[in-house]
């Protein structure tokens, strides 16, 4: 597939026959429009002394939707041609029946810049990327003879989209994305344990593939199998939790993330529907989704109904005060679109998702918030969790996790996983670090079967009685 830029106007279609099927496809309907994608990506894994891994994929289609109500009707295809786009505008339009929609206005324009537009794929050589693995596995390896294996991966995409309306709007955004991450595998005495560090953004790699950056990267994973070498098994029971800050944010994302999300609240499926300017949280806790920060993961200039990215207030001062929303959803709801409209690629229909979500830092200082702790755990990293929407209810794992008895930092724990609700641990947050940061850009984000790109922060926090999973005490 070609490197020059997506212009599909230009090179595949023309623009006033095709505006012309779009109008005719959302004609009757409240909303609708023609989205065109390209999308490239290459992934380079070494793994114990050899490339196992040297992929590269190159797709693009469009999809067009026509929306009527709470029906939305969705074609897609991988031929970005005339008769294509033809053929998929008569199968989206029998959402639309009889008609009678009023057609919302196409969403206001943005000259905001938040990421280069530059191809990070081809911007260093195959060769380049293989070497710059080789010199990971051995610095890895030379850092301590306890190391077994070395795993490490080199990731970089580019997406390019094209929203076109009934209007004759044309919004394009060109979104790069990066990632280098790195897994280690230590053995002493029998015992194996692992460790994994790695992020990336929205930038070339320029700045990953400099040895300062995954030369830290890797002693970040060396040091956390090194700690869980020495991990004993997780007490179990009630007791309080203080989580470090940045990517243990995405207890917060998953817990309480989801069911800020429009189309779960106006179902009344989410456990914070219809309460709207209520008390949800402690007082002095402010999350935010804000997809506006330049050049991380989750960060968009525009979502994928071209609607401009925003820095959403959802919770302030502990009230419940937005949710995040798509075009339809809002409408339906009677409210504004937030920027939050996001799709997985030109297959799939937008819904209101995610984009960077945190919570606001307060004034204690983090090493008091530990100390303030009198019998419970002090957890710092995170692996996988699960949630229930409907009732908040999650559970997550530790990776890299503490006990703490009378203010005293203990032996690393394994094994130790929180399980609770997410309106009861808000309400619950009892100190607000003063070192709020976000993820070293980590983090991808599931719903309906779609996969988007996501960023996740906050302080350190204590929370009051979480159920610790783990061996018993």
């Amino acid at each position: 597939m070609t490197t020059t830029p997506f212009r599909p106007f230009e090179t595949q279609l023309d623009r006033d026959r095709t505006l012309s099927i779009v109008q005719n496809a959302v004609a009757g309907a409240d909303d609708g429009e023609l989205f065109l994608e390209r999308r490239r990506g290459e992934v380079l894994t070494f793994d114990d002394g050899r490339v196992k891994t040297a992929s590269y994929d190159a797709s693009e289609g469009f999809g067009l939707r026509a929306v009527r109500g709470e029906v939305a009707g969705y074609a897609h295809s991988t031929e970005i041609s005339e008769s294509a786009i033809l053929r998929a505008s008569e199968t989206a339009r029998l959402a639309v029946g009889e008609g009678g929609g009023t057609l919302a206005e196409a969403p206001a324009g943005t000259n905001t810049r938040l990421y280069t537009d530059a191809d990070p794929i081809s911007g260093h050589s195959f060769p380049v990327k293989v070497e710059t693995l080789r010199e990971i596995d051995a610095f890895t390896r030379d850092l301590d003879s306890r190391v077994v294996q070395v795993t490490a991966t080199i990731a970089a995409s580019l997406q390019e989209v094209s929203i076109l309306r009934a209007d004759g709007s044309l919004v394009s955004d060109t979104r790069p994305m990066t990632r280098v991450n790195v897994s280690v595998i230590v053995e002493e005495n029998g015992r194996r344990e692992s460790g994994t560090a790695g992020g990336g953004g929205r930038v070339t790699l320029d700045g990953l593939l400099d040895p300062v950056d995954w030369q830290a990267k890797a002693r970040e994973a060396l040091r956390i199998a090194l700690v869980n070498l020495d991990a004993v098994p997780a007490p179990a029971g009630v007791m309080d939790i203080v989580l470090g800050p940045g990517w243990p944010g995405i207890l917060l994302h998953e817990a309480v993330g989801h069911g800020l999300e429009g189309d779960f609240n106006r179902k009344g499926s989410s456990a914070f529907a219809g309460l709207m300017g209520q008390q949800v949280a402690a007082k002095g806790v402010t999350v935010l989704d804000d997809g506006t920060i330049p050049d991380r993961r989750g960060s968009i200039t525009v979502d994928d109904e071209g609607t401009p990215s925003g820095k959403n207030v959802l919770i302030e001062d502990g009230v419940l005060v937005g949710y995040m929303q798509d075009r339809q959803n809002a409408r339906l709801m009677g409210v504004e679109p937030t920027g939050n409209g996001r799709r997985e690629s030109y297959a799939h229909t937008p819904m209101p998702r995610m984009t960077n979500t945190y919570m606001l830092g307060g004034e204690a200082d983090p090493g008091d918030i530990v100390a303030d702790l009198k019998d419970g755990i002090w957890a710092v990293g995170f692996g996988g969790g699960q949630v229930d929407i409907t009732n908040g209810k999650f559970v997550f794992s530790c990776t890299e996790a503490y006990r703490v008895q009378n203010g005293k930092v203990g032996a690393p724990v394994k094994g130790a996983t929180l399980i609770g609700d997410g309106a009861t641990a808000l309400r619950e947050i009892r100190a607000l670090g003063n070192d709020m940061a976000l993820d070293p850009g980590m983090g991808n984000c599931g719903k309906a079967g779609q996969w988007v790109p996501v960023g996740v922060g906050q302080p350190t926090i204590m929370i009051g009685g979480l159920t610790v999973g783990g061996a018993a005490a």
